[in-house]
């Protein structure tokens, strides 16, 4: 997606021109990734202001000697330097040429202290500015390739889930980390390059803790168990959580499942371009508030996927910002029983003009298997 990648860096000169910034020295592994394409475990860019599409003569990406045949690959487009020490050597091309390179934006919220005075050295007169959060703040809208991507994975994760149950996988007698371990495999075999996170199933009690990691715990007729999963596709996260009854449910295991279910639906419907994060978060919250569980919905609604699988926009009371279409982000309420079980239902949804787009398509009806 070479086209994809210059279209990004373009957009982020924008910003480096809005805040008089010659360039920009980009040193997260992620951020490059978006930019260039770049997978490898280290590299640094250095992106010129003056550059357009196209004729990116002052724009340069480094990397070592270890990666030079695949930065050929992924990188076709770019002035290539190796170089071990990769941010240094372009602070260095910023020492060279402080006429060219006069104001250097800098990914503070990414270098260390000691870490910015190796590198202010190595710039010289050249003065680098903090700007933490420019490409992170131009992930926040996926264009439609990171979409694809996004799309691919959840169904991954669908049809996984899928098999598993069809296969007889989720059953009494089988152990957490046993399933864990099937649901894991069973993405890879659709394709996935791997989990998107350290897989969590909980069953019976456990499934009250929000994020418990499987243990031996021997899966029993009666039981919750929640299944919070996602794949990796294209360096892109999945996330979605599915909670089901082994067996014939209890009636307060249906009335907890319908009440997070309804929950789940308005926080789906309120997530609309302008909606304040609060205001999406409220509208579940104030479901399970209603029926008297507020205290046991202890976590915020959702969170931003994409290339991380937690990334901005945090929908939740501490949130900050609005929806806006191109956002890729989670909905997952859930009541938790200390003690007795819980229920998390959870989508991962990507936000259009004037609906929101479901990505991961298991159904949200109880499922007894």
């Amino acid at each position: 997606m070479p086209e994809s990648h210059a279209r990004r860096r373009h957009a982020l000169r924008t910003g480096l021109r809005e805040r008089d910034l010659d360039a920009m020295l980009v040193t997260d592994l992620l951020n490059i990734r978006y930019l260039t394409g770049f997978t490898g475990s280290n590299a640094a860019l250095l992106v010129h202001a003056a550059d357009e599409p196209g004729t990116e003569e002052r724009t340069v990406f480094c990397t070592d000697g270890r990666y030079q045949t695949q930065a050929a690959e992924q990188v076709p487009d770019l002035e290539r330097v190796i170089e071990r020490a990769s941010d240094l050597a372009l602070a260095g091309r910023v020492g060279a040429d402080t006429a060219r390179y006069r104001r250097v934006g800098f990914e503070s919220q990414h270098v260390t202290v000691d870490g910015l005075d190796v590198l202010a050295a190595a710039a010289g007169g050249g003065e680098l500015v903090r700007a933490p959060g420019l490409v992170e703040q131009l992930r926040l809208i996926k264009d439609e390739a990171e979409i694809e991507a996004l799309r691919m994975a959840c169904a991954a994760a669908d049809r996984a889930l899928a098999d598993l149950i069809e296969h007889g996988g989720l059953r009494p007698g089988r152990t957490e980390l046993e399933v864990a371990r099937e649901l894991e495999s069973r993405m890879l075999d659709q394709g996935a390059a791997g989990p998107s996170f350290d897989t969590i199933v909980a069953a019976g009690a456990h499934s009250a803790v929000p994020h418990h990691r499987p243990t031996d715990a021997v899966l029993a007729a009666g039981d919750f168990v929640k299944l919070d999963f996602g794949a990796l596709v294209d360096g892109y996260h999945s996330d979605m959580t599915r909670t089901v009854v082994l067996g014939r449910a209890a009636d307060w295991q249906r009335e907890v499942y319908a009440l997070v279910q309804r929950a789940q639906a308005a926080g789906r419907a309120a997530l609309r371009d302008g909606a304040d994060v609060r205001e999406v978060d409220t509208a579940a919250r104030d479901v399970i508030d209603d029926a008297g569980y507020g205290d046991n919905f202890m976590h915020g609604l959702g969170h931003g996927v994409g290339l991380e699988i937690h990334e901005a926009p945090a929908l939740s009371q501490r949130g900050d910002g609005r929806i806006r279409p191109g956002m890729a982000v989670t909905v997952e309420p859930g009541v938790y029983l200390a003690g007795q079980g819980g229920v998390r239902i959870e989508d991962t949804l990507v936000v259009r003009p004037s609906t929101a787009e479901l990505l991961t398509l298991t159904t949200k009806e109880l499922v007894e298997v």
